[in-house]
């Protein structure tokens, strides 16, 4: 599996972002999907993940209520709508997929897409 990120960008305090994630090979619906970030100089967290089938859905405590994940199986595309963001969750953002129970540790995935970097900043 082959993971592309995109939209990233600029953006004040406050504002709104979508996150996608293409990836490729016909077993991305029996992968589940998770979205990490990394500032510099510290380690990767978790943000979301999302189960295979698209109902189960887990969100780090720090984005919970403003980030929503979701998925399109046919299109092979995951989402990660950022609403209200702050200037701390500006960080490189990075998807990832994955066949673990545990969701939301780096090591319980597999594929990992180059990052896409999300910068809030007036």
């Amino acid at each position: 599996v082959h993971v592309v990120e995109s939209g990233g960008g600029l953006v004040q305090p406050g504002g709104s972002l979508r996150l996608s994630c293409t990836a490729s090979g016909r077993t991305f619906s029996s992968y589940d999907m998770g979205w990490f970030r990394q500032a510099p100089g510290k380690e990767r967290e978790f943000v979301a993940a999302i189960g295979w089938i698209g109902v189960s859905t887990y969100y780090a405590e720090s984005v919970k209520g403003r980030f929503t994940i979701s998925r399109d199986n046919a299109k092979n595309t995951v989402y990660l709508q950022m609403n209200s963001l702050k200037p701390e969750d500006t960080a490189a953002y990075y998807c990832a997929a994955g066949r673990s129970a545990i969701k939301t540790r780096v090591v319980s995935y597999d594929y990992w897409g180059q990052g896409t970097q999300v910068t809030v900043s007036s």
